[in-house]
């Protein structure tokens, strides 16, 4: 295959399918997804299948746990897609909304509307259902996408795609406002990440070797988080049950996601009454605890070097720090956070307004565990991606994420004078 001839044809349709997308009629975006939805319920046992191959080689190759737990696909998450599409459907489209309409001295009327960014680029590694969070969103919005899936999910993408693509057909929409790369070579990426005449945004999906290397390498602009190097911090003023309950969850409830918890902050003052019953929850699952001085004084565990503060594990691997106070807390999250989430538990209103106003994270909770940032899960249906960075889209990336806002004037024959 030459693959930059492929990709420029890729690019070149999914320029043209982008204009008419932007003028789609919102029945007719909806009238796909709820298809599309539709589809994937008829083939879960097509696309679980499908999935199970991928599995099999991803784990026949030596894949870490991390990504097969990400790349695994079952009955659960195929419902999960389906339902993604519903919600999506649901939601009020934005693309045409003209807001802040007001009239100036001149008699002229000024406002804002929001339209597509137009071709969106999604790179992405092991999991399958970003396949649909990234169509059903950019097809809501009124983009088009190019989608380049991991060669480790290629089977199960396929499939999904297929479903997708009927969709469209469904509702009259150009199949090719999606496309799924049929091609593993790793050029294509290189490619795809350089078409600034056909794509306008990129959006990776992955470990942060690949975020790294896509950021340092696009002409295009990129939507990203690095990593999820998430905190929870227990305030000697929480209700330690609920303490417990949502560090328990923000660690365990899944390892291999960027919203998992991978520093826990304790305060020196309750430090003795949380500790000891959260090691035994997290002995029982089989969660390795790394420890500062002062924290292994209270229960047995690993040295936590200065490394661990600076790690996102992926796995059952928990670094633990007390502190003296709300401030050091935050002096530590600023100096080894990624900007991702972060999360107080306290009863103590002050305290958690505090947390809320000065961590500079892109999802900050109270009482909550870090699990919960998520597209899903906030409402927007699904989520491209969660953007770390601070201009145009921050958390987690769904409809808005995914437009942009061009200034409308409104006249009767105006002139300057």
């Amino acid at each position: 295959m030459d693959v930059q001839s492929y990709m420029h044809g890729i690019g070149r349709a999914a320029r043209a399918a982008s204009r008419e997308m932007a003028r789609a009629e919102s029945r007719a975006k909806d009238t796909a997804l709820l298809a599309i939805a539709e589809a994937i319920e008829r083939d879960a046992a097509k696309l679980i299948a499908a999935n199970a191959e991928d599995v099999a080689a991803a784990r026949a190759k030596g894949l870490e746990p991390a990504m097969l737990d990400r790349l695994t696909l079952g009955p659960k998450g195929v419902q999960a897609m389906a339902e993604g599409a519903r919600q999506v459907a649901a939601l009020t489209d934005p693309i045409g909304e003209i807001t802040d309409l007001r009239y100036r001295p001149s008699g002229i009327q000024v406002g804002r509307m929001r339209v597509p960014l137009g071709v969106i680029g999604i790179i992405y590694e092991a999991r399958p259902n970003v396949t649909v969070d990234a169509a059903i969103l950019c097809l809501k919005s009124g983009n088009a996408a190019i989608l380049r899936g991991g060669s480790e999910a290629i089977r199960a993408n396929q499939a999904i795609a297929a479903c997708v693509h009927e969709g469209l057909r469904t509702a009259g929409l150009p199949h090719t406002a999606v496309q799924v790369l049929e091609t593993t070579d790793r050029a294509a990426v290189g490619e795809l990440i350089t078409m600034k005449d056909y794509v306008d945004v990129i959006v990776p999906r992955g470990g942060k070797g690949l975020i790294e290397r896509i950021s340092a390498d696009a002409r295009i602009p990129v939507l990203k988080h690095l990593d999820g190097i998430c905190h929870v911090y227990i305030d000697d003023r929480a209700d330690l049950v609920k303490a417990i309950r949502v560090a328990d969850n923000a660690k365990t409830q899944r390892y291999g996601t960027c919203n998992t918890m991978e520093t826990l902050l304790v305060h020196a003052d309750i430090a003795a009454q949380v500790l000891p019953p959260l090691a035994k929850i997290f002995a029982d699952k089989g969660v390795e605890l790394r420890g500062c001085e002062r924290a292994r004084a209270v229960v047995p565990m690993h040295v936590a070097t200065e490394e661990d503060w600076a790690t996102e594990y992926l796995a059952p691997i928990l670094a633990v720090r007390i502190v003296d106070d709300l401030d050091q807390a935050m002096d530590h999250i600023a100096a080894y956070g990624s900007l991702h989430t972060d999360a107080i538990i306290t009863e103590d209103y002050t305290r958690a307004r505090r947390f809320l106003r000065e961590v500079d994270a892109s999802s900050v909770m109270v009482n909550a565990s870090t699990r919960f940032a998520d597209g899903f899960e906030y409402g927007l249906g699904a989520e491209i991606g969660i953007s770390t960075d601070k201009l145009h889209a921050r958390g987690p990336v769904g409809l808005e994420g995914l437009t942009s806002m061009k200034y409308v004037v409104l006249g009767d024959g105006h002139v300057r004078s």
